[in-house]
């Protein structure tokens, strides 16, 4: 129940605050993916029904279904223009730095730990007149502990005992996981 709750306050919290990023080409375009990181890190892509919240933001009309979902620490948004790709004068390609910790894997219920940097350029284009992120389009770039309670919210509702087992697993390894990393 509470990591249902916790999908709707994202979804609320997500939607009332699209009103304060208007996505103007007059403003940063870095905002927008400030705003779409920070969404995605929350987990609003992992179910198809709250990636609604980002589709302002993109360009593409519908969300992949993932197999996987990349598990991330932080993110950096490099704002220093001198480091951007710059393709026109509406359009860049930005890069964004993720600290991954892992992937976990939905068809087998598995995490696997692969601490390393990653460096995405997100290609940002004037489409009429709003920022809009036109690629890459990634699989869910999700915090540690968000993606936990998603776990722990998908071994509740899941029916099979089998596949409840495998969840629970999930759980105590991303806890365990979490557990090194603060220990450094």
């Amino acid at each position: 129940m509470q990591a249902l709750l916790c999908v709707l306050g994202i979804v609320v919290f997500g939607a009332s605050s699209l009103s304060a990023i208007s996505g103007q080409i007059t403003e940063d375009p870095t905002k927008i993916l400030q705003k779409y990181l920070s969404l995605d890190k929350k987990g609003v892509r992992l179910e198809a029904h709250s990636w609604q919240v980002v589709r302002p933001f993109v360009a593409w009309l519908e969300e992949p279904v993932w197999g996987q979902v990349v598990v991330i620490s932080q993110y950096e948004v490099v704002d220093d223009v001198s480091q951007w790709e710059i393709l026109g004068v509406l359009e860049a390609k930005i890069p964004v730095i993720f600290e991954v910790l892992g992937a976990m894997h939905w068809e087998r219920v598995t995490y696997v730990t692969n601490p390393h940097r990653e460096i995405q350029y997100f290609h940002l284009k004037a489409v009429e007149d709003r920022w809009q992120i036109v690629g890459p389009q990634l699989p869910p770039h999700v915090g540690r502990q968000r993606l936990a309670d998603f776990v722990r919210w998908a071994e509740i509702n899941e029916p099979g005992l089998e596949r409840k087992v495998l969840f629970n697993s999930l759980i105590q390894q991303l806890e365990r996981n979490n557990k090194k990393d603060t220990q450094k």
